[in-house]
């Protein structure tokens, strides 16, 4: 299949508005190539070793995002120009072009390795590109990920975000709901902690890459991958349930929790921006849940929520 890449260049300010903008159209992946990120993780040691030379931070950065070659490429194209002719009349000051081309599947792939390097994610996680050599060392956990077209490298602050969550909140033996799994590195991860899993993903695409992931880090035992919706996908009631989705589907999600979590259980909500916080937390609310904690990192917000 072929994809149409987008790529908008725009003032680092805007990076999460364009960035969600690409989600609400149903892209299926987005790669953000920003300077100032690359200079910060280099700086912080995230990335042990790199192949930059020097970078200089522009103030800018480039958002792409990539749709299918299908009926609704059209009018999602137009969509996103209309989108992004509102950002450009609310934020005169931003830089923000577009351009377009197709590219093959394999190509899209390929973007990830230019900036998907090892790197230390909470206490222990170490997320390491299949391709990429590392020596981890006493107490680090490595998980191993091909990313190919889904979402999920640890690269993006909600993954970054979920990663953390888990590992504060997930124990062994503990049944774990990873609902919109992409590359499978939230259900890995959850799993690498001794964890039964269950992860699903309404793209097909993704649960295949999602169970190539599960096998390279040797987790068949401990991680079931399936396609389709929620009653298509979950049996029985988690301890932890880990949605790294947008606010809209996690607000859709939240009457269904009870059958999907146990009494005591804990949910982990990412995706969302801080716009979004206020009103997600408030549907929480009417569903009987309880904010019992937050995380947030790049304007990209956490939350943790358990029954009254």
């Amino acid at each position: 299949m072929n994809w149409m890449e987008i790529a908008v260049t725009v003032s680092s300010a805007g990076e999460e508005a364009v960035t969600d903008i690409f989600y609400r159209l149903g892209c299926q992946g987005v790669c953000v190539e920003s300077p100032e990120l690359v200079k910060e993780y280099i700086e912080s040691g995230t990335w042990d070793c790199h192949i930059f030379g020097e970078i200089e931070p522009k103030g800018q950065c480039i958002v792409k995002g990539y749709f299918p070659e299908d009926d609704d490429l059209e009018s999602k194209v137009l969509a996103l120009r209309e989108e992004l002719f509102i950002l450009k009349q609310l934020f005169p000051d931003w830089v923000i072009e577009s351009a377009k081309a197709m590219v093959k599947e394999e190509d899209w792939a390929h973007e990830w390795k230019k900036y998907f390097k090892p790197m230390r994610i909470g206490k222990n996680f170490v997320v390491k590109p299949s391709w990429e050599e590392f020596v981890p060392q006493q107490g680090q956990v490595v998980i191993e990920i091909d990313p190919g077209m889904a979402f999920g490298t640890g690269t993006h602050a909600t993954t970054s975000l979920c990663l953390q969550a888990i590992e504060e909140h997930v124990k062994p033996d503990q049944l774990v709901f990873d609902i919109g799994t992409g590359s499978g590195i939230l259900a890995i991860a959850a799993a690498k902690l001794g964890a039964k899993v269950q992860a699903g993903d309404i793209d097909k695409l993704a649960v295949k890459i999602a169970r190539e992931n599960v096998m390279l880090n040797g987790l068949e035992d401990r991680v079931e991958v399936r396609a389709g919706n929620l009653g298509e996908v979950f049996t029985g009631r988690a301890d932890v349930v880990v949605a790294n989705i947008i606010a809209e589907v996690i607000i859709e999600l939240l009457p269904q929790l009870p059958s999907l979590m146990k009494p005591e259980g804990i949910f982990l909500a990412c995706g969302l921006i801080a716009e979004r916080v206020k009103e997600v937390t408030g549907k929480m609310e009417e569903q009987g849940l309880e904010v019992v904690g937050s995380m947030e990192e790049a304007g990209w917000v956490l939350l943790k929520a358990r029954f009254r």
